[in-house]
């Protein structure tokens, strides 16, 4: 806010001030120095909330001095008594600000910039208007008192039911109006205000204009037979219809200022002396009265209003939350209904919640009418061994049983599908709902072809393999021939270079055999069907550890020396285990620098989600920093110009047995040196085994 229009602002506020002052000094009860009527303090509230970010703020403390000052003074009141009156307003005004940035910091006026548009920020108003003028009355009529020498307890009353009603009402209005103004307008060729009150016209039904007009001729009407006519009838209760009706049916800006209107003629019909207030023969009960009753009319259209306000917007909220809603459910089902894979959701008594075309198309169409899962022989559901499921095998059930039910490959056979069908199943548990329901997710993909095109890639690389391992056993074969024929002569310098070129023709073949072996090692890793069933890992790591025993000692190398932990039971390949294990434990015995005796340590540990943790460290020469991760990639030889060989594929087997069986597997240093490998394998129901005494083994145990 720039200087000058803080400035302007102060000088329209002070001339408004002045005029509500004046007029609340024409109202001042005989005797008593006290007003009956103050809207000065609704309009000091405004005023203050309006300047709440002007620079000059001391400019406005001066002005609101200053007129309460001049005009109580020139009104009969005392130099002391109008100085008092002038602190009391000013206290008043801090009081309610504090308190309403405090109660509602998001409203206009009190920090923020939104309107007030709910029944508990008109509560919450309410406060703050009585807190404040509650510490003004605290000044005002105990200066009445210390220069009366009497204190009036109806007089206290009066100066709480006025400035509260005046705050209240008044205050309303500009707060209302203040927001409505301080929306942002890029082009504002009229007031806001104004723009807003023409369009709401220009939306206007000529029945709802009917209404304003019929509302307005009701409400002069009452409050003329209520208060105009001399009676005697107590009607002012009655006048609350009008009051009801413009809550109820109009915008809350017209019911502010409705109230304003009908609470100003109240307040001026008592004071001429007439109307149901003016009967009362105690002037300080008469304004108490008027004033509550100005009070009340305020109350009752404001919480009406912003009720029905609110009502409205939760309503349209609702509305849009449930177009959303339905919105998402249409989308949800259309990506349901063109899936290409079968989903199904199964409660835990079998009921079939949910399941699209594809499902039943997979199926053979062999869906239940009923809408309640079948046994596995109504859908023709076979092992890929050819065991029939069990009613307990089934993937949702095994779901919601807690066991790991991911890529699972079955069979489908029956009637529709009469060439049998391959689909990979996965069934994942949901939480429990609200009504205690479990049920589980079903998604099944035809991976038919798919199974079928990996078995003819296995195929023809197995005859790739045989067709390239053909040639080298006939290069290994001419090699040992040309070799033994080179024993036989004489001699000579070109019979050791010819010695010398088939030691490296020997090695390259050694090679090559080893990269087809590898690969062919990888595209069983990656692609071979899995046949999980309970492995003894005990059994394995003897007969591994027996083997690499004996190689060491008929190469007369140092013998390895094994330390086996208690080692839990996985569900698992077999095969593919077996070879897992054999790379790792192969990769520690071979990267031991030289004349150091390897020692490879292995132990399990069930982790949390029914996996085992399987560990195996070595004393080796360890990973290179940096390259604990990227040892597992395809090709990769963290060591390759240290004179070890290797084709780089034996830990990328590794991590793709392991993925496959739903493991994670990592490798680290070890605290003692060497390597330490981490992986994860899925638990089999069975305890762990201790590694007892294997007389093959006996060589290859640690005391």
């Amino acid at each position: 806010m720039s200087a000058a229009t803080s400035v302007a602002r102060t000088l329209g506020f002070t001339a408004l001030y002045l005029a509500a002052t004046v007029a609340g000094r024409m109202t001042v009860m005989d005797g008593s120095n006290l007003s009956l009527v103050w809207p000065a303090a609704g309009v000091a509230v405004v005023w203050f909330c309006a300047q709440r970010r002007a620079r000059w703020r001391w400019l406005d403390v001066a002005a609101l001095t200053v007129v309460s000052l001049v005009v109580n003074t020139a009104t009969g009141a005392a130099p002391a008594l109008a100085a008092a009156f002038a602190v009391a307003n000013l206290v008043q005004v801090g009081a309610f600000l504090a308190l309403f940035a405090r109660l509602c910091p998001h409203l206009w006026g009190a920090g923020g910039d939104a309107q007030m548009n709910r029944t508990g920020e008109l509560w919450r108003l309410l406060v703050a208007a009585f807190v404040s003028t509650s510490c003004g009355a605290l000044i005002g009529p105990t200066a009445v008192w210390l220069a009366t020498d009497s204190y009036a307890l109806p007089a206290t009353m009066v100066w709480l039911t006025r400035n509260t009603a005046s705050v209240l009402l008044v205050g309303a209005v500009g707060l209302r109006l203040g927001a409505l103004l301080a929306r942002p307008r890029p082009h504002r060729p009229v007031p806001a205000a104004w723009r807003a009150a023409r369009a709401a016209w220009s939306r206007a039904t000529p029945w709802r204009i009917t209404e304003y007009a019929f509302l307005v001729a009701f409400s002069a009407s009452a409050y003329l037979l209520g208060f105009a006519l001399d009676h005697g009838l107590p009607l002012a209760f009655a006048l609350m219809g009008a009051t009801v009706w413009a809550a109820l049916r109009m915008p809350t800006t017209f019911v502010v200022l409705h109230d304003m209107v009908v609470g100003s003629a109240a307040i001026l019909f008592t004071l001429n002396g007439t109307g149901p207030f003016a009967v009362i023969s105690s002037y300080s009960t008469r304004a108490l009265v008027a004033q509550a009753f100005v009070g009340m009319v305020a109350v009752l259209g404001l919480a009406l209003a912003l009720g029905r306000d609110e009502r409205d917007a939760l309503l349209t909220r609702l509305v849009t939350r449930e177009r959303e809603a339905s919105d998402h459910a249409g989308l949800m089902t259309a990506i349901v209904e063109s899936m290409s894979d079968g989903l199904a959701v199964i409660d835990a008594t079998g009921q079939v919640v949910l399941r699209n075309p594809a499902a039943a198309k997979l199926l053979g169409g062999r869906t239940s009418p009923s809408d309640m899962m079948a046994d596995s022989s109504h859908y023709g559901l076979f092992h890929l061994d050819g065991r029939r499921l069990t009613t307990a095998e089934m993937p949702y059930a095994r779901a919601l049983a807690g066991d790991d039910t991911h890529d699972i490959d079955l069979v489908i056979r029956n009637a529709g599908v009469p060439d049998a069908r391959i689909v990979r199943v996965t069934a994942t548990a949901l939480p429990e709902n609200t009504r205690g329901t479990r049920m589980a997710v079903v998604l099944f993909h035809d991976v038919t072809e798919e199974r079928r095109h990996r078995d003819e890639l296995m195929s023809f690389a197995g005859v790739v393999a045989h067709d390239l391992l053909n040639p080298l056993t006939t290069i290994d074969g001419w090699s040992h021939s040309a070799e033994e024929a080179l024993a036989d002569a004489p001699a000579h310098a070109a019979v050791a270079d010819a010695v010398s070129c088939l030691a490296r023709v020997y090695r390259a073949a050694d090679r090559m055999r080893d990269l087809i072996n590898d690969l062919l090692a990888y595209t069983t890793a990656r692609d071979a069907g899995l046949a999980p069933a309970d492995v003894d890992l005990r059994a394995f790591v003897a007969d591994i550890a027996v083997a690499r025993t004996d190689l060491a000692a008929a190469a007369d190398a140092p013998v390895p020396r094994f330390t086996v932990g208690d080692l839990h039971r996985v569900h698992a390949d077999p095969v593919l285990v077996r070879q897992l294990l054999d790379n790792l434990i192969s990769n520690a015995v071979k990267y031991t620098a030289p004349g150091v005796t390897p020692r490879i340590t292995v132990g399990t540990a069930a982790v949390a989600g029914n996996r085992v943790r399987v560990e195996i460290t070595d004393n080796g020469i360890g990973i290179p920093a940096g390259q604990h991760e990227a040892v597992f990639g395809n090709f990769h030889r963290a060591h390759a110009g240290a004179g070890y060989t290797g084709t780089g594929l034996g830990l990328a087997i590794c991590r793709r047995i392991v993925q496959r069986h739903g493991g994670t597997i990592a490798a680290a240093g070890d605290r003692g040196g060497g390597t330490r490998i981490t992986l994860t394998l899925p638990a089999a129901d069975q305890p762990p085994r201790a590694m007892g005494v294997d007389k093959r083994a006996q060589p290859a145990r640690v005391g």
